[in-house]
């Protein structure tokens, strides 16, 4: 695969949203591991141990500094860059601080999606725009059914319903600005990518659960977990960023065929409760306890949720690599690493981009 795509990516112009996060900072590696010229707009990290310092972000890439509600100063951006492919990854991407901050994240996940959009349109070239989502924009009615990208969209929760309110904005602008049927015109390939549960390392996020963890373990402290029993489609950083980047390499070819939703997660079989990935961390750690936390006051959290991710299968000859055994072992041999060799983490992070892609 990464022969494949670089092929595809190497010396082309990449414009990356949220490049300093959690996510942005992985892709960030990986497109500079496939020799293309990314610029990158996100807030500034906000500790000294994030990864996109680890990696030395500042240095592999044109790093601007802005929010993505700042349309004037992302529409200049974008269009400084030129660039060949969008990835927006930038958002308010917590549920519990959307309770929070419910109004901000709106205007981060919807508005900011709709300025990205904005400055694409002012773009006098071919370009292939992958804008990355949520598993959590589903109506969840918490059935044992995996959600299709062609289900209803919702949100019980600010930050899903901001991200599904992103969803229609993407719709709206591909329908009046970037319509298929005109492609010849604006050269403009829209797509939507949809993933969530999203761990490896690197995360360092308040309220989710690896760091969490690994934030209780590193103390030698209990481990405290909210919702035990909630199932969610687990994966590895790597699977869905290399499956936005293939995404990206089919919209070259067909840019009108592959404007389109796709679902990236797990098998179904590696849909696993809370309780069960903590168990492996603690087996993979060497250590740990927990203590469950019971409040009737914790704001509401999805119970159940899985994707069918037939579509990315079939149509990108895409699958997941890792199994949940694997994919909490890598995880958590990042953090262990990290803590006994912190000066040597960003070349033990190339390596597992490098064991993942071969």
């Amino acid at each position: 695969m990464f022969k494949e795509l670089e092929a595809i990516y190497k010396g082309k112009k990449v414009f990356l949203t949220g490049h300093t996060g959690f996510k942005g900072s992985w892709m960030l590696k990986i497109l500079t591991m496939l020799g293309a010229r990314t610029t990158g707009y996100a807030l500034a990290p906000e500790n000294d141990f994030d990864l996109f310092y680890l990696i030395e972000g500042d240095k592999i890439c044109n790093s601007i500094i802005g929010d993505i509600r700042d349309k004037a100063k992302l529409t200049a951006a974008i269009t400084d860059c030129d660039p060949d492919f969008v990835f927006h990854l930038a958002a308010q991407p917590l549920v519990r601080l959307s309770y929070d901050i419910p109004a901000e994240t709106f205007e981060v996940n919807a508005i900011g999606t709709a300025n990205v959009l904005d400055g694409v349109r002012m773009l006098d070239k071919a370009c292939q725009v992958v804008l990355i989502t949520t598993d959590k924009v589903y109506h969840n009615n918490e059935w044992v059914y995996p959600y299709r990208e062609t289900d209803r969209l919702g949100g019980y929760d600010p930050y899903s319903a901001s991200k599904a309110c992103a969803e229609l904005v993407i719709d709206s602008y591909r329908n009046s600005f970037f319509n298929m049927t005109n492609y010849s015109s604006h050269l403009k390939s829209i797509a939507v990518a949809r993933a969530g549960n999203v761990i490896g390392g690197g995360d360092w996020a308040k309220d989710r659960l690896i760091p969490d963890i690994v934030r209780f373990l590193s103390k030698e402290q209990k481990i405290i977990i909210r919702n035990p029993n909630s199932v969610r489609p687990w994966q590895h950083v790597l699977e869905p960023l290399l499956g936005y980047l293939l995404l990206g390499s089919r919209m070259v070819d067909e840019p009108v065929a592959f404007a389109d939703a796709y679902n990236f997660g797990p098998g179904l079989s590696d849909a696993l409760p809370v309780h069960e990935m903590v168990d492996l961390a603690i087996h993979n750690w060497g250590s740990g306890e927990v203590e469950l936390f019971n409040s009737d006051k914790q704001p509401h959290e999805a119970g159940l949720l899985k994707l069918d991710i037939s579509k990315a299968v079939n149509s990108l000859n895409w699958k997941p690599k890792y199994q949940a055994l694997e994919t909490i072992k890598n995880t958590i041999d990042w953090y262990k690493y990290y803590f006994s060799n912190p000066d040597d983490i960003n070349q033990f992070t190339e390596k597992q981009i490098i064991d993942f892609v071969n």
